[in-house]
């Protein structure tokens, strides 16, 4: 029965939590300065994940040309550097990931 009532507990404090950004949004007038660094949140997330994955390979550093995975991360910024297009960028970091692996026989 504990279990229940935590999980319950922990339910409510994570949906309260999520209300009350919802409640304050129209009421609560944020500094100009917070308003400017919460527009780097997305980014500075999206980077810690999926930079560690590119990087990383067996849990050692791997940055030589061998890593399939960092070429095509590279190659898929650059994709998305000139084109500033998020599904032309999804479909040429993957196209390219898959040719290294499938034709070079890269891990």
């Amino acid at each position: 029965m504990n279990l229940w009532i935590t999980i319950s507990l922990i339910g409510l404090m994570t949906y309260g939590i999520r209300l009350s950004f919802i409640a304050l949004a129209g009421r609560l007038q944020l500094p100009s300065q917070v308003e400017d660094a919460l527009r780097y949140v997305p980014v500075a997330v999206l980077t810690a994940i999926v930079v560690p994955d590119l990087v990383y390979h067996n849990g050692a550093l791997d940055l030589s040309p061998d890593n399939a995975r960092l070429i095509a991360g590279i190659i898929a910024i650059g994709i998305a550097w000139r084109s500033r297009n998020i599904l032309l960028t999804l479909i040429g970091g993957m196209g390219i990931l898959w040719i290294l692996r499938f034709a070079f026989h890269l891990p």
